[in-house]
């Protein structure tokens, strides 16, 4: 009996410690999980949240680069709207964004047929293809504003020694071939990009499928149809987004090549929002321009990812 006693005596401290370690372990970790955590949204707050609150804070004001801001209300987002500027580069910007979108996809497609033969060289191809994806976006666009010269450029040059042209082409002097030959410039930039992670997308869809099709007697066109383009559905989607976004957000390419020009044509939001922030100093006007596109930006991201989720349910 007593034997009994000084077991439970001695088992019933040690369940009671054991108990209140748990409870301090358990206490710790929220604290431990809020130590980690911490670093990041110092980071995020310091670089995104509040820098967001100063820009939703100009757009109130009147602000001009020198002089004391005024409280200036919804007056800086009702001038957008009879900004013909502003609503010409919204346009523009709409237009480049579709076209652009399109030619990617159809050229990153080719490219990944290419890319994905069995054939020698394919390797090669898949390197070559991603190399001006390494360039940076002002230094591709420098070396293509070079390229494109009429006295200096190799583009003429070849276009004349061939004896497909007999003068120089112009390629920034008119709004078409502006556009032209900036949609060149970010098709060769980016669509190394896209056609690598396309690649991956359709290499991950299992060749069984493939195989059961031929013996099926399906066509390529029907294999592409019911099997590679529904297995890399969600890198589609991906793709997109990235490729709206950034289209939506163009700035260097059209500052170096064109500055907007001739005669505002190829205008980007972007770009029109620098001008007027660096150009005419309307600071609260430049802010109020970045919060509506930081909004259309949000909202047209959500319609994208909700309309490819719908689908793909």
């Amino acid at each position: 009996m007593s034997l009994t006693t000084t077991r439970a005596g001695t088992e019933a401290p040690a369940t009671g410690a054991a108990t209140r370690r748990s409870r301090g372990t358990a206490a710790r970790r929220p604290l431990t999980g809020l130590l980690f955590v911490t670093p990041t949204a110092v980071i995020v707050a310091g670089l995104f949240l509040v820098p967001l609150a100063i820009l939703v804070y100009m757009s109130f004001m009147d602000w001009p680069l020198l002089g004391s801001p005024e409280f200036d209300g919804l007056d800086n987002y009702r001038h957008l709207t009879h900004d013909s500027q502003f609503v010409g580069a919204i346009t523009f910007t709409l237009l480049y964004t579709a076209i652009t979108t399109v030619v990617l996809f159809a050229v990153a497609f080719v490219l990944v047929a290419i890319s994905n033969s069995p054939r020698r060289g394919s390797r090669f191809y898949r390197t070559a293809f991603f190399l001006p994806y390494v360039v940076g976006t002002a230094a591709a666009s420098t070396m293509w504003w070079v390229d494109s010269s009429d006295r200096l450029g190799v583009f003429n040059q070849v276009l004349q020694g061939t004896g497909i042209t007999g003068k120089p082409v112009g390629f920034l002097d008119t709004p078409g071939k502006a556009l032209f030959t900036v949609i060149t410039l970010v098709t060769w930039k980016f669509v190394g990009f896209q056609m690598v992670v396309l690649l991956v997308g359709v290499q991950s869809v299992p060749g069984e499928l493939y195989e059961a099709a031929r013996v099926d007697g399906a066509s390529t066109f029907q294999r592409l149809r019911y099997i590679t383009l529904p297995g890399i559905k969600p890198t589609i989607a991906l793709l997109t987004v990235l490729s709206v976004t950034g289209s939506l957000l163009a700035f260097d390419q059209f500052y170096v090549l064109t500055h907007g020009g001739p005669d505002n044509s190829t205008m980007t939001v972007v770009l029109a929002l620098y001008n007027k922030a660096f150009q005419s100093y309307r600071l609260g006007d430049a802010a109020a321009e970045a919060v509506v596109l930081l909004v259309a930006l949000i909202v047209l991201n959500f319609v994208q990812l909700r309309l490819l989720r719908t689908k793909e349910d």
